[in-house]
């Protein structure tokens, strides 16, 4: 694993999933994140389910989680396929300790009529049948969305061959946002190797405006609370402070304002801009004196271009560990892979999922 040179701006986090030692060099922050984030998930072991059993890294994780038994697992599939597929790409996958599931067998009937009764009463309204709610749950995605819907499993993982639309959608249909939450997001979990910074959003909202992307803040500031950051954010732009002028800056002032007015105890600077958000010397020149300028350690981006150029940079040029994209604003715990994720990156999205379960669960 590759790790940044230091970074004297980033911020460790306190918790279980950032925790040190004197013995620890701190340039192995993000091997004890990582590590720290299993223990985490471990604490409250909760119920995740992986829909694409046709893909060998799927597998692969399936039997790295098992071995490191940080969760309950629940691939969806047949059994008999499933273990096929692990012969032939020799992956030690222990189907003793692994629960498979065949939605498409006989003896699973009843469950399968509950799904898509489930989904029928979640989506007549919008003139869907009862034999069109039947096929649709058939698609692994949607089966996974009401299995977590409907109780029997606390979160699901998805997107090593689906698009995130695919993964996505089900979720926004039935699971919905959480009270008071307008629309889904996402954050990057990036990890240096003296600490972490959150960026947001990356991967899902296009252009928000003022007012979402104080959702986002908001919402980012939560997320990077529930990994053990205490929050300190930074609405960039082109400009810090009054330097500039135009309708995007305008935007990011309008934006912070609404943050201040909805979180009044959340630290938030902006309009800033990157430097200034994260070095100390370079915000004692363009903002002397804000508490959080040269200190942010979560990043708004103003539209979803800023911040996938950014974080995908920042990945390259630095070594930084990207952890994402970690979705937030659903109501239950759903996370979406890149198609071309690792077997690394499928565990830690894993990890990662059942911790937000835990914290849906409070």
């Amino acid at each position: 694993m590759t790790t940044a040179p230091a970074q004297p701006t980033v911020t460790s986090a306190s918790s279980p999933a950032a925790e040190t030692s004197a013995a620890t060099s701190p340039g192995d922050f993000p091997e004890r994140f990582l590590t720290g984030l299993i223990d985490q998930a471990a604490a409250d072991r909760k119920h995740i389910i992986l829909p694409e059993c046709d893909d060998p890294r799927v597998l692969t994780a399936a039997a790295r989680i098992t071995d490191r038994d940080f969760c309950e697992l629940t691939i969806l599939g047949e059994r008999a396929a499933i273990t096929a597929l692990a012969v032939e790409h020799d992956i030690a996958l222990d189907l003793d300790r692994v629960r498979t599931l065949d939605l498409h067998a006989d003896e699973h009937q009843e469950l399968r009529d509950e799904l898509a009764a489930g989904y029928y009463a979640a989506r007549k309204h919008k003139g869907i049948s009862e034999a069109e709610a039947a096929e649709r749950v058939s698609a692994p995605a949607y089966a996974a969305t009401m299995l977590v819907e409907l109780g029997h499993a606390d979160g699901f993982v998805s997107g090593a061959r689906h698009t995130t639309a695919e993964t996505i959608r089900p979720a926004l249909e039935v699971i919905g946002t959480r009270d008071g939450v307008a629309s889904v997001s996402s954050v990057f979990l990036m990890l240096f190797g003296h600490g972490a910074l959150v960026f947001g959003d990356c991967a899902v909202n296009p252009q928000p405006g003022p007012e979402q992307l104080a959702e986002i803040a908001a919402e980012s500031a939560a997320t990077a609370r529930s990994f053990g950051l205490e929050p300190k954010v930074a609405m960039l732009s082109y400009a810090t402070g009054t330097s500039g002028t135009g309708d995007a800056v305008d935007a990011v002032s309008e934006a912070t304002a609404a943050v201040r007015r909805a979180h009044p105890d959340l630290p938030v600077v902006g309009p800033i801009q990157y430097d200034a958000a994260v070095h100390p010397d370079i915000a004692a020149q363009k903002l002397p004196g804000d508490e959080v300028a040269g200190r942010a350690n979560v990043l708004i981006f103003p539209s979803l271009e800023a911040g996938n150029i950014t974080y995908k940079a920042v990945q390259q040029s630095s070594g930084a560990v990207a952890v994402g994209p970690v979705l937030q604003g659903l109501a239950k715990a759903v996370n979406d892979l890149s198609r071309g994720c690792t077997v690394e990156d499928i565990v830690t999205t894993v990890a990662v999922t059942a911790v937000q379960a835990q914290h849906a669960a409070d």
